[in-house]
This record gives C-alpha cells, sequence and structure tokens, in this order.
C-alpha cells in the first residue's frame, strides 16, 4: 500500500529532524519566521517527494547508496537553486549519484524529486528504452526534451494534488500501479534523452576541502569555531577557504559559520527550561558578546525574539498519513 504524508513545519530542526535519514543539517539564511510544507509518497517501487520553504537555506548532506534521486524545479513560480555549485533553472533536471556529499543553496521555492532503487532504476531503462540506466559517478544537470518534461511535471503534479485532496484513491492497487507505471516511464524518458547541460566533476577540488570543514564542523557541534582555527584544523588558507566556500555555498565562511553558531544559539535555546537560564547565558557560551546586535540580528533572522523562543516548546510535524523514514 502506498504511504504518504503531508507535513508542516515552523521550526528548522524539526525539519532537519524529518529528514535524517541522510543526515541532513539546514541552516536558514533569509529573514523571518519559516514555514516548510514537505509532501512525500512512496509508491511501491517510486518515491517522490517536494518541499517548499517561506525562507532561503543552505542544505548540507548525503545522499543514500540506496537509491537514485533525480531533482527538478515544480510549480509556476520556479527559481533556480544550486547544488553542489551547479544551478538547476526551470526545465532541467539534476541526477545525483548515489552515496554523495552534497550542499544545496535554495530560496526556499518548490522543489521536487523522484528516487528508485538503483536495480529498479537499471530494469526500467532496459525494458523501456533498451539500455541501462544508473546513477552518474558525479552529480548531472540534463535538458529533457520540453515535451517530456512537461509531461513528467503534469504527472508529478497531478499525483501531488491526488495525495493532498483525495489520498484514500490511492489505496487502491491499480491506481497505484497505473500512477507509478506512467511516472516512472516519463522519468525514464527524460533520464534517456536529456542532454547534459553541467556536471560537477570540475568541482571535485573543492570536495576534500569541504570534506575537512565540516569534519571539523562535525566534531565540535557544542562550541563556537572561529575562522583562524577552522583553517589552521582543515590546512588550508583563509583565501583558499573563502574561494571554496563562495562557490559551494556561496557565502564567506565567516558568515557560514556565524550562520552556524545562530542555529547552535538558537537550538540551546529551545531545549533549555527557561526557569534555569537566560538568553544572555546561552548567547555568551556560543561567543556573542554584543548583545543588543545579537538580539536584533536574531530577530531578523528567525522571524523571533530569543526569549521567544527560550519560552516556547519545540515545534512538532503536522501529519496526514503516516509514511516510512524518507530519504532525501
Amino acid at each position: 500500500m502506498p504511504e504518504i504524508a503531508i507535513q508542516s513545519f515552523t521550526d528548522p530542526d524539526a525539519y532537519q529532524s524529518s529528514i535524517r535519514a541522510t543526515d541532513v543539517s539546514v541552516l536558514l539564511t533569509g529573514s523571518g519566521p519559516i514555514r516548510v510544507k514537505l509532501t512525500l509518497m512512496n509508491l511501491h517501487r517510486l518515491w517522490m517527494r517536494s518541499g517548499e520553504s517561506s525562507q532561503s537555506y543552505i542544505m548540507q548532506g548525503a545522499w543514500t547508496n540506496q537509491r537514485c534521486v533525480v531533482s527538478f524545479l515544480v510549480g509556476d513560480d520556479q527559481t533556480p537553486y544550486h547544488h553542489n555549485g551547479l544551478s538547476l533553472s526551470p526545465g532541467s533536471m539534476l541526477i545525483n549519484p548515489l552515496g554523495a556529499e552534497f550542499y544545496r543553496r535554495s530560496t526556499g521555492r518548490r522543489a521536487g524529486s523522484m528516487s528508485l532503487a538503483p536495480d529498479d532504476l537499471a530494469a526500467a531503462g532496459i525494458t523501456l528504452v533498451g539500455r541501462e540506466l544508473t546513477a552518474p559517478s558525479a552529480t548531472q544537470v540534463i535538458q529533457p526534451p520540453p515535451q517530456l518534461m512537461s509531461r513528467l511535471l503534469h504527472l508529478y503534479e497531478a499525483a501531488e494534488h491526488l495525495t493532498e485532496t483525495v489520498p484514500d484513491v490511492l489505496d487502491h492497487p491499480e491506481v497505484a500501479r497505473a500512477m507509478e507505471d506512467a511516472l516512472v516511464r516519463a522519468m525514464v524518458a527524460c533520464m534517456a534523452e536529456g542532454n547534459a547541460v553541467g556536471s560537477d566533476n570540475a568541482r571535485a577540488r573543492r570536495v576534500p576541502v569541504m570534506q575537512r570543514l565540516e569534519r571539523v564542523l562535525d566534531e565540535n557541534r557544542d562550541r563556537p569555531l572561529y575562522l583562524s582555527e577552522i583553517c589552521a584544523a582543515i590546512g588550508v588558507t583563509d583565501r583558499t577557504l573563502r574561494l571554496h566556500c563562495q562557490e559551494v555555498l556561496g557565502t564567506s565562511p565567516h558568515r557560514y559559520l556565524w550562520l552556524r553558531r545562530m542555529h547552535q544559539v538558537r537550538r540551546a535555546l529551545s531545549l533549555t527550561d527557561a526557569a534555569v537560564t537566560t538568553v544572555t547565558q546561552i548567547a555568551t557560551d556560543y561567543g556573542f558578546w554584543e548583545l543588543g546586535r545579537f538580539s536584533v540580528a536574531y530577530g531578523r533572522l528567525f522571524g523571533e525574539a530569543p526569549s521567544a523562543t527560550l519560552r516556547r516548546a519545540p515545534d512538532r510535524p503536522v501529519e496526514c498519513r503516516a509514511s516510512s523514514p524518507w530519504s532525501l
């Protein structure tokens, strides 16, 4: 039976936890409160996911080895996002390697993904186009023929509409099978006929440095880090790290570290009892000493005062129908 869920979040930590199957971290980069909507649908072989956020963000994580994932923009207001430095534009498709680490910069507009297990993708390729289809060794952006991409998006949005309006119709096995068959055929056609327009092969030199950066950050989750000690720990100059971060993250390492510390403060505030600690104690623990400036910046980033976060219980997702743990 298909597994369906529609989830809504107003807390970035709850949103991040909802996709922990790939150990994802999310840093908000815009301003104001966040509102995220995720629509999830697992058919038999095919899994689908779409997401939309009210705020821009940087997402860092790693793909599962168990699914070959393709991604694309959905809806009328399609704004490009960047994945490992590659731009995903309207009408194009991102094909992701198995198990690879990634950075995504998004303005928060709707994006969708579909995935098959590698064996299922290979078999579908042989059946439908006469050759195996496999996940690439590096992230690729392809441009399918417009009529094929248009058909895929039409079917995808029709399936999403059913999920939101009459999900019980998918309990009928033949309806679910027919939908999955049409979507897999459209996905395979786009992958087989698409022309490559970009690859992150040329960015391979950036990967080891960014991996070392994330390893240092991961090993120091509970304390603030500063640029000079990070450069020393990963063995690169300030200039090299700035170039890498600008290409992959779209921002400077200084701002990336600042965003990380702001999120650490928010997480600490949301998990702490207001009766036993204060905003000042937590903010200074993470290296913020100009408290007036900190409070203004916090309110601009998260849409509420730090004292409001301290008093409020952590957010929980709203679910329509339970789904299994989700991989991106």
